[in-house]
């Protein structure tokens, strides 16, 4: 096994052995909790609390503050939320949303189609995003219906709507309220008494139209280290933590004073190659050398104590599309790779270790961003194993918000993501956003360049079609058209989990990874 392995295996055990004993009484906090306010350890990469900005909609519902019009369960079926039903014509170009009566904004108004209406408007405004969802022809309000119009027949409209990015504002706010800075106003159970990025505080929404709010205040502070996160936990300084890292969670596991809820997620982790014209990996030999360099099984089984499921294909195995029964080309194979790098004209010329062309060297910069720690791990174990192969393998850390859909400002060599595959109920706008091709500026969230008319084609099969086991196939072939072209570097598909100490109830993690404070957390009985 290669050095780093071991050297990272017993740092892991090292960390989990000091953390076991040390950062307060392990047996979890003694005061039963303050049953009027709810402490939460998270991570958050918000600066603000806009809902139309990059993905910070998603902290504004993770946080308990925005609804949608509609939301998604455990196994991830859609269910009314702010809509009560929802009907689409025989044609399947006209959408109607039927908005709940007797439902007010946290600030006491009442919550209308209208006030629906102009919201989603905002998110089109605001936001080019919006558009990669769905486009309207017209978008209307009739007493409480809501009625789209689309120029296309849009299988996903229910799953859009339940994207963070539509949170429901209540528009007439402005601007008299700072949404960035204040917060929105919304319809959940908490409202925003204080926010900055370190540490938010949310208080009970009087207003709220679902039943009791159980926490006067509910605090979060932002703990991005995963460790610390663990500690705070183990020592009562917080009564829930999201996403304890891997070297953690079996101290939790062995405390009977905490209760954990772990899941297969839907999401992935994956590197975005960069194929544009004249750069080195727009070659597929050494794209696909690249891939087949990367031991991920040992990745996942080691750095990260199998807690992350191998990767090979875009949609994770937790999600019935085809998983086991694609082929990834690229499995892997150092010898494989060596001999395609050759065949690609790359060769050591100055016997210095790394490959060279043309004059040129085989160097490539891996961009991570630093709120997720199993990132960092994946980028070193990559530039070790590529080093052997005469890559040489350069990381840069970033700030998650210098990131947009094309990367960092632009420009990436190869880029590591931690992304949702289905957070609109299915993959479809996941395989739409990262790899439709984007040569007419449609689809900025497409930054590597790949293209492929194939698959493009495909894609515009799936994106109008209703039935269910058509859409499954299509979606299986649209994978293995990415695996064949060496499209991305799948790395693993991690286990997501929300752990508490046992007197607090309720506490649940869904697949979909936007509801962490909900109605239904409460202190035990």
């Amino acid at each position: 096994m290669f050095k780093w392995k071991k050297l990272l295996t017993a740092a892991l055990c090292a960390g989990a052995l000091f953390f076991s004993g040390c950062g307060g009484d392990d047996s979890g906090s003694s005061s039963g909790g303050d049953p009027n306010v709810l402490k939460v350890g998270v991570t958050n990469f918000a600066d603000t609390l806009e809902p139309t900005q990059n993905y910070f909609g998603w902290v504004v519902m993770r946080y308990g503050l925005g609804e949608c019009l509609t939301k998604f369960d455990e196994k991830m079926n859609i269910q009314p939320w702010l809509a009560e039903s929802w009907q689409v014509s025989d044609d399947h170009l006209t959408w109607t949303f039927k908005i709940r009566d007797n439902v007010k904004f946290s600030n006491g108004t009442p919550l209308t189609a209208e006030a629906v209406k102009n919201s989603i408007e905002r998110a089109f405004a605001k936001n080019t995003r919006a558009a990669t969802f769905f486009e309207y022809a017209s978008m209307t309000a009739d007493g409480q219906n809501l009625i789209i119009q689309t120029n296309k027949p849009l299988p996903g409209m229910p799953g859009y709507l339940a994207d963070p990015l539509f949170i429901i504002v209540d528009t007439t706010a402005e601007p008299a309220r700072d949404f960035s800075k204040e917060g929105p106003i919304c319809t959940g159970p908490y409202m925003v008494e204080s926010f900055v990025k370190e540490r938010a505080v949310m208080k009970r929404n009087e207003n709220y139209w679902d039943g009791e709010v159980p926490y006067q205040t509910v605090e979060i502070p932002s703990i991005d280290d995963p460790n610390t996160r663990a500690m705070a936990l183990q020592s009562g300084d917080v009564d829930v933590a999201v996403n304890i890292a891997a070297g953690d969670i079996d101290i939790f596991k062995a405390n009977d004073k905490f209760h954990i809820d772990e899941i297969a997620s839907l999401r992935v982790v994956l590197a975005r190659l960069n194929q544009k014209p004249d750069h080195i990996l727009s070659d597929p030999k050494v794209r696909a050398a690249l891939i087949a360099g990367c031991d991920r099984e040992t990745y996942n089984d080691v750095l990260l104590k199998k807690t992350f499921i191998p990767g090979k294909a875009p949609v994770p195995p937790s999600l019935d599309y085809g998983f086991d029964q694609l082929k990834d080309p690229n499995s892997y194979n150092p010898e494989r790779a060596a001999q395609l790098l050759d065949e690609a004209g790359w060769k050591d010329s100055d016997g210095d270790g790394i490959r060279d062309k043309d004059g040129k060297n085989l160097e490539l910069d891996f961009v991570v961003y630093n709120s997720r720690a199993e990132l960092p791990l994946y980028a070193e174990a990559v530039q070790s194993d590529l080093k052997k192969l005469g890559f040489d393998i350069k990381i840069n850390t970033v700030d998650y918000n210098l990131i947009d859909g094309m990367g960092i400002k632009g420009e990436y060599d190869l880029l590591i993501s931690n992304i949702t595959t289905a957070n609109t109920g299915d993959p479809e706008i996941f395989l739409t956003w990262y790899w439709k091709s984007n040569a007419d500026g449609s689809n900025p969230q497409n930054g590597s360049g790949y293209s492929n008319p194939a698959y493009d084609a495909k894609l515009n099969e799936l994106s109008s079609e209703f039935d269910a086991a058509k859409r499954r196939q299509l979606i299986i072939e649209l994978q293995q058209i990415l695996l064949d072209d060496g499209a991305s570097l799948f790395f693993g598909y991690p286990q997501t989990n929300i752990i508490n100490a046992k007197y607090v109830d309720g506490v649940i993690m869904y697949p979909s990874d936007y509801y962490w404070i909900t109605k239904l957390i409460k202190p035990a009985k």
